[in-house]
């Protein structure tokens, strides 16, 4: 049976509509002076020997056996190349500048690498593409908390807390 739609759906939707409109999101992040960038780096570096030690420890108890903790540990592994790769790209952008980026239009850059190291700007752009390894590792994730969830036992009925 399907949910009938009611006019407190729709005057709720509209409501949310506009309480909360559409706008640009601003979600990238400038690093004041070298110090923010260094403090940036350090926790890309966190995170990704953070990653590694969760693959140890999932290995070590012989979790990887069970598919949800197997795509766990591919977020790991995602993650881990994920912060190797920004490591890269904040290293190349922000620190030794290596690379310049030219806005062109709303749709186009122009990347350029100091020094005539043309090599290094394709690298660069090809690192700046880190959804690529971050998207996939979301997608593990979800995945692993669903076979989690789906291999549970079930919670027991009339407990609860009194």
């Amino acid at each position: 049976m399907k949910p009938k739609k009611t006019i407190g759906d729709i005057v709720g939707a509209i409501l949310f509509l506009v309480l909360f409109p559409a706008a640009p999101a601003m979600a990238t992040q400038g690093h004041a002076g070298i110090e923010g960038v260094w403090v940036h780096q350090f926790a890309h570096l966190f995170f990704l020997f953070s990653m590694m030690l969760l693959i140890y420890w999932l290995r070590q108890a012989g979790l990887v056996k069970r598919p949800g903790w197997r795509y766990i540990q591919y977020v790991a592994l995602f993650f881990i190349l994920w912060n190797a790769d920004t490591l890269l790209v904040h290293f190349l952008d922000e620190q030794i500048r290596a690379v310049k980026v030219a806005s062109l239009g709303r749709w186009q850059i122009h990347v350029s690498a100091t020094g005539g190291r043309e090599w290094l700007a394709a690298l660069y752009y090809i690192a700046k593409l880190d959804h690529l390894l971050c998207v996939p590792a979301m997608v593990c994730l979800w995945l692993g908390l669903r076979h989690m969830l789906i291999e549970a036992p079930p919670a027991e009925s009339g407990g609860g807390v009194r």
